[in-house]
Protein backbone atom coordinates (compact mmCIF):
# COMPACT_ATOMS: atom_id res chain seq x y z
CA UNK A 1 0.00 0.00 0.00
CA UNK A 2 1.08 3.63 -0.85
CA UNK A 3 -0.99 5.54 2.23
CA UNK A 4 0.29 6.95 5.27
CA UNK A 5 -1.23 8.83 8.47
CA UNK A 6 0.25 12.34 8.79
CA UNK A 7 -0.33 14.43 12.18
CA UNK A 8 -2.91 17.77 11.97
CA UNK A 9 -3.82 19.87 14.49
CA UNK A 10 -7.03 18.28 15.43
CA UNK A 11 -7.53 16.02 12.81
CA UNK A 12 -5.80 13.04 10.60
CA UNK A 13 -4.32 13.62 7.35
CA UNK A 14 -3.46 10.73 4.87
CA UNK A 15 -0.48 11.51 1.84
CA UNK A 16 -0.97 8.83 -0.87
CA UNK A 17 1.11 7.70 -3.60
CA UNK A 18 -0.53 6.19 -7.00
CA UNK A 19 1.75 5.49 -10.21
CA UNK A 20 -1.72 6.93 -12.48
CA UNK A 21 -4.47 8.85 -11.07
CA UNK A 22 -6.73 5.90 -10.63
CA UNK A 23 -4.32 3.59 -8.49
CA UNK A 24 -4.06 6.80 -6.46
CA UNK A 25 -7.77 7.16 -5.50
CA UNK A 26 -7.61 3.22 -4.81
CA UNK A 27 -4.54 3.65 -2.61
CA UNK A 28 -5.96 6.45 -0.86
CA UNK A 29 -9.25 4.14 0.04
CA UNK A 30 -7.19 1.35 0.88
CA UNK A 31 -5.23 3.75 3.00
CA UNK A 32 -8.37 5.45 4.75
CA UNK A 33 -9.89 1.76 5.53
CA UNK A 34 -6.62 0.75 6.88
CA UNK A 35 -6.91 3.81 9.82
CA UNK A 36 -10.36 3.11 10.77
CA UNK A 37 -9.89 -0.47 11.72
CA UNK A 38 -8.36 -2.12 14.55
CA UNK A 39 -5.38 -4.57 13.35
CA UNK A 40 -7.68 -7.45 14.42
CA UNK A 41 -10.40 -5.49 12.25
CA UNK A 42 -8.23 -5.44 9.47
CA UNK A 43 -7.50 -9.18 9.67
CA UNK A 44 -11.25 -10.16 10.09
CA UNK A 45 -11.69 -8.36 6.65
CA UNK A 46 -9.18 -10.43 5.05
CA UNK A 47 -10.86 -13.54 6.30
CA UNK A 48 -14.06 -12.98 5.64
CA UNK A 49 -16.66 -13.48 2.09
CA UNK A 50 -16.15 -10.93 -0.16
CA UNK A 51 -18.90 -9.47 -2.68
CA UNK A 52 -17.84 -7.32 -5.95
CA UNK A 53 -19.69 -5.01 -7.25
CA UNK A 54 -19.22 -1.76 -10.15
CA UNK A 55 -19.05 2.09 -7.47
CA UNK A 56 -19.13 5.28 -9.50
CA UNK A 57 -18.88 8.71 -8.36
CA UNK A 58 -19.13 12.13 -10.92
CA UNK A 59 -17.79 14.77 -10.55
CA UNK A 60 -20.10 18.13 -12.85
CA UNK A 61 -18.61 21.17 -11.82
CA UNK A 62 -16.61 23.46 -13.81
CA UNK A 63 -13.55 23.64 -14.29
CA UNK A 64 -12.92 20.07 -14.23
CA UNK A 65 -10.97 18.95 -10.82
CA UNK A 66 -9.57 16.36 -9.97
CA UNK A 67 -9.75 16.51 -6.53
CA UNK A 68 -13.14 17.03 -6.06
CA UNK A 69 -13.82 13.52 -8.03
CA UNK A 70 -10.91 12.50 -5.33
CA UNK A 71 -12.94 13.73 -2.27
CA UNK A 72 -16.26 12.59 -3.75
CA UNK A 73 -14.37 9.09 -3.97
CA UNK A 74 -13.84 8.67 -0.16
CA UNK A 75 -16.91 9.78 1.22
CA UNK A 76 -18.96 7.53 -1.37
CA UNK A 77 -16.32 4.73 0.61
CA UNK A 78 -17.48 6.12 3.90
CA UNK A 79 -20.92 6.47 2.65
CA UNK A 80 -21.56 2.53 1.54
CA UNK A 81 -19.91 1.39 4.40
CA UNK A 82 -22.04 3.58 7.23
CA UNK A 83 -25.11 3.06 4.69
CA UNK A 84 -25.28 -0.37 2.77
CA UNK A 85 -22.62 -2.10 5.42
CA UNK A 86 -20.15 -2.22 2.00
CA UNK A 87 -16.45 -2.56 3.51
CA UNK A 88 -14.07 -1.16 0.68
CA UNK A 89 -11.19 -3.64 0.38
CA UNK A 90 -9.89 -3.52 -3.32
CA UNK A 91 -10.13 -2.23 -6.62
CA UNK A 92 -9.29 -1.50 -9.97
CA UNK A 93 -10.43 1.89 -11.38
CA UNK A 94 -10.41 4.63 -14.11
CA UNK A 95 -11.22 8.24 -14.54
CA UNK A 96 -12.91 9.48 -17.20
CA UNK A 97 -13.59 12.88 -18.64
CA UNK A 98 -17.21 12.86 -19.73
CA UNK A 99 -19.76 15.25 -21.16
CA UNK A 100 -20.35 17.36 -18.18
CA UNK A 101 -17.73 16.38 -15.59
CA UNK A 102 -15.12 13.64 -14.44
CA UNK A 103 -16.41 10.00 -13.94
CA UNK A 104 -14.66 7.59 -11.96
CA UNK A 105 -15.10 4.05 -12.24
CA UNK A 106 -14.35 1.15 -9.63
CA UNK A 107 -14.47 -2.35 -9.94
CA UNK A 108 -14.42 -3.36 -6.12
CA UNK A 109 -14.02 -5.88 -3.91
CA UNK A 110 -16.00 -5.58 0.02
CA UNK A 111 -17.10 -7.44 2.46
CA UNK A 112 -19.59 -7.07 4.98
CA UNK A 113 -19.01 -4.04 7.61
CA UNK A 114 -19.95 -5.50 10.43
CA UNK A 115 -17.03 -7.89 10.50
CA UNK A 116 -14.54 -4.80 10.72
CA UNK A 117 -13.67 -3.77 14.06
CA UNK A 118 -13.25 -0.02 14.28
CA UNK A 119 -10.83 1.83 16.45
CA UNK A 120 -12.04 5.46 15.04
CA UNK A 121 -14.56 7.32 13.52
CA UNK A 122 -14.24 9.75 10.27
CA UNK A 123 -16.88 12.07 10.14
CA UNK A 124 -16.17 13.75 6.78
CA UNK A 125 -13.58 14.10 4.42
CA UNK A 126 -12.20 17.73 3.90
CA UNK A 127 -10.78 20.14 1.74
CA UNK A 128 -8.18 21.93 3.92
CA UNK A 129 -5.01 21.28 2.57
CA UNK A 130 -6.47 19.24 0.00
CA UNK A 131 -4.12 18.14 -2.66
CA UNK A 132 -4.04 16.55 -5.61
CA UNK A 133 -1.05 16.46 -7.92
CA UNK A 134 0.97 15.07 -10.81
CA UNK A 135 4.39 14.64 -10.27
CA UNK A 136 6.57 15.02 -13.29
CA UNK A 137 9.50 12.23 -14.13
CA UNK A 138 12.38 13.11 -12.09
CA UNK A 139 10.93 15.64 -9.65
CA UNK A 140 10.51 14.68 -5.71
CA UNK A 141 7.69 15.23 -3.45
CA UNK A 142 9.23 15.71 -0.12
CA UNK A 143 7.79 14.95 3.07
CA UNK A 144 7.44 17.53 6.50
CA UNK A 145 6.96 13.89 8.49
CA UNK A 146 9.50 11.54 9.43
CA UNK A 147 6.86 8.32 9.05
CA UNK A 148 6.11 9.75 5.40
CA UNK A 149 8.56 8.86 2.73
CA UNK A 150 9.29 10.96 -0.11
CA UNK A 151 7.98 10.16 -3.54
CA UNK A 152 9.80 10.29 -7.06
CA UNK A 153 8.08 10.73 -10.14
CA UNK A 154 6.27 10.19 -12.39
CA UNK A 155 3.08 10.05 -10.47
CA UNK A 156 0.11 11.37 -8.80
CA UNK A 157 0.54 12.08 -4.43
CA UNK A 158 -2.36 13.51 -2.71
CA UNK A 159 -2.85 15.21 1.05
CA UNK A 160 -5.99 14.94 2.39
CA UNK A 161 -7.34 15.84 6.16
CA UNK A 162 -10.13 13.51 7.47
CA UNK A 163 -12.07 15.11 10.28
CA UNK A 164 -12.26 12.48 13.05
Amino acid sequence: MSAWIFPTTADVGLRTFGRDLSSLFIEAAQGMQQYLSSQKGFEEAERSVRHYGQWEVKWSHQPLDHSMLFITWLEEVLYRCEVHNQWFMEGMAKVEEVEDGLRFIAQVTWCDADVVEREVEIKAVTTHELLVSFVQPGDVVTSQWPDVPEFQGPGWYADVVFDI
